[in-house]
Protein backbone atom coordinates (compact mmCIF):
# COMPACT_ATOMS: atom_id res chain seq x y z
CA UNK A 1 0.00 0.00 0.00
CA UNK A 2 1.68 3.18 -1.19
CA UNK A 3 1.40 6.67 0.27
CA UNK A 4 -0.10 7.78 -3.04
CA UNK A 5 -2.87 5.20 -2.66
CA UNK A 6 -3.58 6.38 0.89
CA UNK A 7 -3.65 10.03 -0.14
CA UNK A 8 -6.00 9.24 -3.00
CA UNK A 9 -8.36 7.39 -0.69
CA UNK A 10 -8.45 10.36 1.70
CA UNK A 11 -10.34 12.26 -0.97
CA UNK A 12 -13.13 9.67 -1.03
CA UNK A 13 -16.20 9.56 1.17
CA UNK A 14 -15.89 7.15 4.09
CA UNK A 15 -18.49 4.75 2.65
CA UNK A 16 -16.31 4.47 -0.47
CA UNK A 17 -13.05 4.10 1.43
CA UNK A 18 -14.16 1.16 3.51
CA UNK A 19 -14.99 -0.82 0.37
CA UNK A 20 -11.33 -0.51 -0.64
CA UNK A 21 -9.30 -0.64 2.58
CA UNK A 22 -7.25 -3.72 3.37
CA UNK A 23 -7.57 -5.45 0.03
CA UNK A 24 -5.60 -5.83 -3.17
CA UNK A 25 -7.32 -8.37 -5.43
CA UNK A 26 -4.32 -8.76 -7.72
CA UNK A 27 -2.18 -10.01 -4.86
CA UNK A 28 -4.61 -12.96 -4.78
CA UNK A 29 -5.13 -13.83 -8.44
CA UNK A 30 -7.86 -11.21 -8.87
CA UNK A 31 -10.24 -12.53 -6.23
CA UNK A 32 -12.08 -9.57 -4.71
CA UNK A 33 -11.90 -10.58 -1.04
CA UNK A 34 -8.66 -11.43 0.76
CA UNK A 35 -8.56 -15.22 1.21
CA UNK A 36 -8.58 -16.74 4.68
CA UNK A 37 -5.01 -17.85 5.38
CA UNK A 38 -4.85 -20.31 8.27
CA UNK A 39 -1.61 -21.64 9.62
CA UNK A 40 1.00 -21.85 12.33
CA UNK A 41 4.15 -22.86 10.44
CA UNK A 42 5.52 -20.54 7.78
CA UNK A 43 8.35 -21.87 5.60
CA UNK A 44 11.54 -19.99 4.74
CA UNK A 45 13.24 -20.56 1.38
CA UNK A 46 16.73 -20.70 2.91
CA UNK A 47 18.72 -20.36 6.15
CA UNK A 48 19.57 -16.71 5.51
CA UNK A 49 15.87 -15.78 5.40
CA UNK A 50 15.28 -17.81 8.55
CA UNK A 51 18.11 -16.20 10.51
CA UNK A 52 17.22 -12.64 9.46
CA UNK A 53 13.45 -13.18 9.54
CA UNK A 54 13.68 -11.59 6.13
CA UNK A 55 10.12 -12.07 4.92
CA UNK A 56 6.68 -10.64 5.67
CA UNK A 57 5.36 -13.63 7.62
CA UNK A 58 7.38 -15.79 9.99
CA UNK A 59 4.93 -17.65 12.27
CA UNK A 60 1.19 -17.82 12.72
CA UNK A 61 1.14 -15.89 16.00
CA UNK A 62 2.67 -12.88 14.22
CA UNK A 63 -0.18 -12.74 11.73
CA UNK A 64 -1.22 -13.93 8.30
CA UNK A 65 -2.15 -12.07 5.09
CA UNK A 66 -5.77 -12.15 6.30
CA UNK A 67 -5.12 -10.57 9.68
CA UNK A 68 -2.64 -8.13 8.13
CA UNK A 69 -5.32 -6.97 5.69
CA UNK A 70 -7.65 -6.06 8.56
CA UNK A 71 -4.83 -4.42 10.53
CA UNK A 72 -3.92 -2.23 7.56
CA UNK A 73 -7.54 -1.34 6.88
CA UNK A 74 -8.23 -0.36 10.48
CA UNK A 75 -4.97 1.57 10.80
CA UNK A 76 -5.92 3.78 7.87
CA UNK A 77 -9.56 4.08 8.92
CA UNK A 78 -8.72 5.15 12.49
CA UNK A 79 -5.85 7.45 11.54
CA UNK A 80 -3.31 5.34 13.42
CA UNK A 81 0.27 4.19 12.80
CA UNK A 82 -0.37 0.49 13.47
CA UNK A 83 -3.09 -1.90 14.64
CA UNK A 84 -3.04 -5.31 16.27
CA UNK A 85 -5.89 -7.81 16.46
CA UNK A 86 -6.83 -9.83 19.53
CA UNK A 87 -9.62 -12.33 20.29
CA UNK A 88 -12.08 -9.91 21.98
CA UNK A 89 -12.75 -6.32 22.96
CA UNK A 90 -11.83 -7.06 26.58
CA UNK A 91 -8.53 -8.61 25.47
CA UNK A 92 -7.88 -5.39 23.54
CA UNK A 93 -8.45 -3.25 26.64
CA UNK A 94 -6.29 -5.51 28.79
CA UNK A 95 -3.40 -5.56 26.32
CA UNK A 96 -3.53 -1.78 25.90
CA UNK A 97 -3.40 -1.25 29.67
CA UNK A 98 -0.47 -3.64 30.04
CA UNK A 99 1.34 -1.81 27.24
CA UNK A 100 0.91 1.58 28.89
CA UNK A 101 1.73 0.83 32.53
CA UNK A 102 4.19 -1.00 34.73
CA UNK A 103 4.39 -2.54 38.19
CA UNK A 104 3.97 0.05 40.92
CA UNK A 105 2.67 2.74 38.57
CA UNK A 106 -0.54 4.73 38.90
CA UNK A 107 -3.32 4.78 36.29
CA UNK A 108 -6.58 6.72 36.05
CA UNK A 109 -9.71 4.91 34.88
CA UNK A 110 -13.11 6.47 34.22
CA UNK A 111 -15.75 5.42 36.74
CA UNK A 112 -18.14 4.73 33.84
CA UNK A 113 -15.87 2.07 32.41
CA UNK A 114 -17.10 -1.26 31.03
CA UNK A 115 -17.46 -3.47 34.11
CA UNK A 116 -15.17 -6.32 32.93
CA UNK A 117 -12.44 -3.70 32.43
CA UNK A 118 -12.91 -2.67 36.06
CA UNK A 119 -12.59 -6.30 37.09
CA UNK A 120 -9.27 -6.62 35.22
CA UNK A 121 -7.99 -3.43 36.88
CA UNK A 122 -9.11 -4.51 40.35
CA UNK A 123 -7.66 -8.01 40.12
CA UNK A 124 -4.83 -8.57 37.62
CA UNK A 125 -3.36 -5.06 37.57
CA UNK A 126 -3.56 -4.64 41.34
CA UNK A 127 -2.00 -8.07 41.76
CA UNK A 128 1.10 -6.66 40.05
CA UNK A 129 1.14 -3.52 42.15
CA UNK A 130 -0.52 -1.09 39.74
CA UNK A 131 -2.43 1.60 41.63
CA UNK A 132 -5.83 2.05 39.96
CA UNK A 133 -7.75 5.24 40.69
CA UNK A 134 -11.24 5.79 39.31
CA UNK A 135 -12.33 9.29 38.34
CA UNK A 136 -15.52 11.15 37.49
CA UNK A 137 -16.08 10.78 33.71
CA UNK A 138 -17.17 14.45 33.55
CA UNK A 139 -13.89 15.71 35.01
CA UNK A 140 -12.46 17.07 31.72
CA UNK A 141 -9.35 19.23 32.07
CA UNK A 142 -9.61 19.04 35.86
CA UNK A 143 -8.10 15.57 35.62
CA UNK A 144 -4.84 17.46 36.10
CA UNK A 145 -5.59 17.45 39.85
CA UNK A 146 -5.32 13.64 39.90
CA UNK A 147 -2.02 13.34 38.04
CA UNK A 148 0.85 11.89 40.08
CA UNK A 149 4.55 11.64 39.21
CA UNK A 150 4.08 7.91 38.55
CA UNK A 151 0.86 8.16 36.48
CA UNK A 152 1.41 6.28 33.21
CA UNK A 153 -2.05 5.96 31.63
CA UNK A 154 -5.55 7.43 31.55
CA UNK A 155 -8.35 5.20 30.34
CA UNK A 156 -11.38 6.94 28.86
CA UNK A 157 -14.60 5.40 27.57
CA UNK A 158 -16.90 7.78 25.76
CA UNK A 159 -19.76 7.50 26.05
CA UNK A 160 -19.98 5.16 29.03
CA UNK A 161 -21.35 1.89 27.71
CA UNK A 162 -24.32 1.94 30.12
CA UNK A 163 -24.62 5.37 31.74
CA UNK A 164 -23.71 7.20 28.50
CA UNK A 165 -21.55 10.05 29.86
CA UNK A 166 -19.63 11.89 27.12
CA UNK A 167 -16.04 12.61 28.12
CA UNK A 168 -14.02 15.61 26.98
CA UNK A 169 -11.29 13.51 25.42
CA UNK A 170 -9.38 16.41 23.79
CA UNK A 171 -9.16 18.22 27.15
CA UNK A 172 -8.02 15.09 28.97
CA UNK A 173 -5.50 14.34 26.21
CA UNK A 174 -4.08 17.85 26.40
CA UNK A 175 -3.37 17.38 30.11
CA UNK A 176 -1.95 13.89 29.52
CA UNK A 177 0.42 15.06 26.79
CA UNK A 178 1.84 17.72 29.09
CA UNK A 179 2.74 14.96 31.56
CA UNK A 180 3.84 12.32 29.01
CA UNK A 181 0.90 10.05 29.93
CA UNK A 182 -0.71 7.58 27.54
CA UNK A 183 -4.41 8.14 26.78
CA UNK A 184 -6.31 4.93 26.02
CA UNK A 185 -9.78 5.35 24.53
CA UNK A 186 -12.46 2.68 24.34
CA UNK A 187 -14.13 3.87 21.12
CA UNK A 188 -16.52 0.97 20.57
CA UNK A 189 -19.76 3.00 20.75
CA UNK A 190 -18.84 5.43 17.98
CA UNK A 191 -16.22 3.53 15.93
CA UNK A 192 -13.69 5.58 13.91
CA UNK A 193 -16.50 6.45 11.47
CA UNK A 194 -18.22 8.66 14.03
CA UNK A 195 -15.24 9.54 16.25
CA UNK A 196 -11.70 9.63 14.79
CA UNK A 197 -9.84 8.63 17.96
CA UNK A 198 -6.29 9.70 17.20
CA UNK A 199 -7.37 13.05 15.79
CA UNK A 200 -9.11 13.69 19.12
CA UNK A 201 -5.98 12.94 21.14
CA UNK A 202 -6.01 9.21 21.93
CA UNK A 203 -2.59 7.53 21.89
CA UNK A 204 -4.14 4.06 21.85
CA UNK A 205 -7.72 3.32 20.76
CA UNK A 206 -9.76 0.21 21.46
CA UNK A 207 -12.54 -1.24 19.37
CA UNK A 208 -14.62 -4.30 20.18
CA UNK A 209 -15.00 -5.40 16.57
CA UNK A 210 -17.39 -8.00 17.94
CA UNK A 211 -20.02 -5.26 17.72
CA UNK A 212 -20.42 -2.80 14.84
CA UNK A 213 -17.52 -4.03 12.73
CA UNK A 214 -18.85 -7.57 12.75
CA UNK A 215 -22.49 -6.51 12.55
CA UNK A 216 -23.78 -10.06 12.78
CA UNK A 217 -23.11 -11.13 16.39
CA UNK A 218 -21.19 -14.21 15.28
CA UNK A 219 -17.52 -13.40 15.98
CA UNK A 220 -15.33 -12.16 18.84
CA UNK A 221 -12.53 -9.79 17.88
CA UNK A 222 -10.75 -6.77 19.33
CA UNK A 223 -8.69 -4.10 17.57
CA UNK A 224 -6.03 -1.89 19.17
CA UNK A 225 -4.72 1.02 17.11
CA UNK A 226 -1.84 3.22 18.20
CA UNK A 227 -0.17 6.43 17.09
CA UNK A 228 3.48 6.48 16.05
CA UNK A 229 4.70 7.15 19.58
CA UNK A 230 3.04 4.05 21.01
CA UNK A 231 2.87 1.63 18.08
CA UNK A 232 6.23 -0.10 18.64
CA UNK A 233 5.50 -0.72 22.32
CA UNK A 234 2.04 -2.02 21.45
CA UNK A 235 3.39 -4.39 18.78
CA UNK A 236 6.10 -5.64 21.18
CA UNK A 237 3.55 -6.38 23.90
CA UNK A 238 1.30 -8.10 21.38
CA UNK A 239 4.14 -10.31 20.14
CA UNK A 240 5.07 -11.28 23.70
CA UNK A 241 1.54 -12.43 24.52
CA UNK A 242 0.87 -14.11 21.14
CA UNK A 243 -2.89 -13.69 21.48
CA UNK A 244 -3.81 -12.83 17.92
CA UNK A 245 -7.33 -13.07 16.52
CA UNK A 246 -8.14 -16.03 14.32
CA UNK A 247 -7.87 -15.59 10.54
CA UNK A 248 -11.47 -16.81 10.21
CA UNK A 249 -12.75 -14.05 12.49
CA UNK A 250 -10.56 -11.49 10.72
CA UNK A 251 -12.04 -12.58 7.40
CA UNK A 252 -15.59 -12.13 8.70
CA UNK A 253 -14.62 -8.75 10.18
CA UNK A 254 -13.27 -7.65 6.80
CA UNK A 255 -16.60 -8.64 5.27
CA UNK A 256 -18.41 -6.62 7.95
CA UNK A 257 -16.19 -3.61 7.25
CA UNK A 258 -17.55 -3.30 3.72
CA UNK A 259 -21.08 -2.55 4.96
CA UNK A 260 -20.32 -0.91 8.32
CA UNK A 261 -20.97 2.67 7.17
CA UNK A 262 -24.39 1.75 5.78
CA UNK A 263 -25.35 -0.22 8.88
CA UNK A 264 -24.17 2.46 11.28
CA UNK A 265 -26.15 5.18 9.52
CA UNK A 266 -29.27 3.01 9.46
CA UNK A 267 -28.90 2.18 13.16
CA UNK A 268 -28.19 5.82 13.96
CA UNK A 269 -31.45 6.91 12.30
CA UNK A 270 -33.52 4.19 13.94
CA UNK A 271 -31.85 4.71 17.32
CA UNK A 272 -32.65 8.41 17.30
CA UNK A 273 -36.23 7.80 16.21
CA UNK A 274 -36.83 5.33 19.02
CA UNK A 275 -34.99 7.45 21.60
CA UNK A 276 -37.23 10.41 20.71
CA UNK A 277 -40.28 8.17 20.94
CA UNK A 278 -39.22 7.05 24.43
CA UNK A 279 -38.87 10.71 25.43
CA UNK A 280 -42.59 11.17 24.80
CA UNK A 281 -43.76 8.21 26.88
CA UNK A 282 -45.30 8.84 30.29
CA UNK A 283 -43.53 5.81 31.77
CA UNK A 284 -40.08 7.29 31.03
CA UNK A 285 -38.15 9.60 33.35
CA UNK A 286 -35.07 10.20 31.17
CA UNK A 287 -33.51 9.04 27.90
CA UNK A 288 -29.69 8.91 27.90
CA UNK A 289 -28.75 9.43 24.26
CA UNK A 290 -25.84 11.82 23.52
CA UNK A 291 -27.43 13.11 20.29
CA UNK A 292 -30.54 14.35 22.10
CA UNK A 293 -30.38 18.05 23.08
CA UNK A 294 -31.30 17.35 26.71
CA UNK A 295 -28.41 14.93 27.25
CA UNK A 296 -25.88 16.46 29.71
CA UNK A 297 -22.99 15.86 27.30
CA UNK A 298 -24.78 16.90 24.12
CA UNK A 299 -22.53 19.93 23.56
CA UNK A 300 -19.44 17.71 23.58
CA UNK A 301 -21.14 15.24 21.25
CA UNK A 302 -21.96 18.08 18.84
CA UNK A 303 -18.38 19.37 18.97
CA UNK A 304 -16.46 16.10 18.62
CA UNK A 305 -18.66 13.41 17.05
CA UNK A 306 -19.63 12.80 13.43
CA UNK A 307 -22.70 10.72 14.30
CA UNK A 308 -24.29 8.50 16.92
CA UNK A 309 -24.71 4.76 17.11
CA UNK A 310 -27.85 2.80 17.95
CA UNK A 311 -27.04 2.27 21.65
CA UNK A 312 -28.71 4.35 24.37
CA UNK A 313 -30.22 3.92 27.82
CA UNK A 314 -33.65 4.69 29.29
CA UNK A 315 -34.44 5.53 32.90
CA UNK A 316 -38.01 4.53 33.69
CA UNK A 317 -40.15 6.02 36.41
CA UNK A 318 -40.39 3.95 39.62
CA UNK A 319 -41.89 0.54 38.97
CA UNK A 320 -41.75 -2.85 40.65
CA UNK A 321 -39.12 -5.27 39.40
CA UNK A 322 -41.72 -7.83 38.38
CA UNK A 323 -43.35 -5.27 36.09
CA UNK A 324 -40.03 -4.28 34.50
CA UNK A 325 -39.18 -7.94 33.99
CA UNK A 326 -42.59 -8.52 32.41
CA UNK A 327 -41.98 -5.57 30.04
CA UNK A 328 -38.61 -6.93 28.94
CA UNK A 329 -39.79 -10.53 28.69
CA UNK A 330 -42.76 -9.48 26.54
CA UNK A 331 -40.61 -7.96 23.78
CA UNK A 332 -40.58 -10.07 20.63
CA UNK A 333 -38.04 -8.12 18.59
CA UNK A 334 -35.50 -7.41 21.34
CA UNK A 335 -33.20 -10.17 22.49
CA UNK A 336 -31.93 -10.06 26.07
CA UNK A 337 -28.14 -9.99 25.92
CA UNK A 338 -24.89 -8.22 26.83
CA UNK A 339 -23.56 -7.09 23.46
CA UNK A 340 -24.64 -4.60 20.83
CA UNK A 341 -23.99 -3.59 17.23
CA UNK A 342 -25.53 -6.59 15.47
CA UNK A 343 -28.47 -6.65 13.07
CA UNK A 344 -30.82 -7.69 15.88
CA UNK A 345 -32.07 -5.32 18.57
CA UNK A 346 -31.12 -6.06 22.18
CA UNK A 347 -32.29 -4.99 25.63
CA UNK A 348 -30.41 -5.16 28.94
CA UNK A 349 -31.47 -3.98 32.41
CA UNK A 350 -28.55 -2.61 34.43
CA UNK A 351 -27.63 -0.87 37.67
CA UNK A 352 -24.25 0.88 38.01
CA UNK A 353 -24.71 1.63 41.70
CA UNK A 354 -23.11 -1.56 42.97
CA UNK A 355 -19.69 -0.94 41.45
CA UNK A 356 -19.22 2.83 41.06
CA UNK A 357 -16.64 4.22 43.45
CA UNK A 358 -15.71 7.73 42.27
CA UNK A 359 -19.24 8.85 41.48
CA UNK A 360 -22.70 8.13 42.80
CA UNK A 361 -25.11 6.52 40.34
CA UNK A 362 -28.66 7.04 41.49
CA UNK A 363 -31.76 7.17 39.31
CA UNK A 364 -35.43 7.74 39.97
CA UNK A 365 -36.28 4.30 38.61
CA UNK A 366 -34.80 1.25 36.81
CA UNK A 367 -32.32 1.65 33.95
CA UNK A 368 -32.44 -0.31 30.69
CA UNK A 369 -29.99 -0.21 27.78
CA UNK A 370 -31.25 -0.65 24.22
CA UNK A 371 -29.24 -1.54 21.14
CA UNK A 372 -31.22 -0.85 17.99
CA UNK A 373 -30.61 -3.25 15.13
CA UNK A 374 -31.70 -3.27 11.50
CA UNK A 375 -35.37 -4.10 11.97
CA UNK A 376 -37.98 -1.61 10.79
CA UNK A 377 -38.24 1.09 13.45
CA UNK A 378 -42.05 1.11 13.23
CA UNK A 379 -42.13 -2.57 14.12
CA UNK A 380 -39.76 -1.97 17.04
CA UNK A 381 -41.91 0.88 18.36
CA UNK A 382 -45.05 -1.26 18.13
CA UNK A 383 -43.28 -3.98 20.09
CA UNK A 384 -42.15 -1.49 22.74
CA UNK A 385 -45.58 0.16 22.97
CA UNK A 386 -47.21 -3.18 23.74
CA UNK A 387 -44.51 -3.94 26.30
CA UNK A 388 -45.04 -0.68 28.16
CA UNK A 389 -48.49 -1.92 29.17
CA UNK A 390 -46.74 -4.31 31.57
CA UNK A 391 -45.20 -1.43 33.51
CA UNK A 392 -48.60 -0.62 34.97
CA UNK A 393 -49.06 -4.10 36.44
Amino acid sequence: MSKDDQNKRQEWHISTRITQLGRNPFDHFGFINTPTYRGSTVLFPNVEKLETLGQNYTYGTKGTPTTRALEQAWTELSGAHDTVLVPSGLAAIDLALITATRAGAHILVTDSVYQPTRSFCDTILKKFGVIVEYYDPLIGKNISSLIRPDTTAILVESPGSQSMEIQDVPAISSVAQAHDICVILDNTWATPLFYPPHQRGADIAIEAGTKYLSGHSDILIGLISANERWSKRLRSTFNSFAIGASPDDASLALRGLRTMALRLRAQERAGLEIARWFNEQSEVAQVLHPALPDHPGHHLWQRDYLGSSGVFSVIFKPVEKKSLDAFINSLQLFGIGFSWGGYESLVLPFDCQSYRTATHWKTIGPAVRFSIGLEDSNDLIKDLRKGLNYLSL
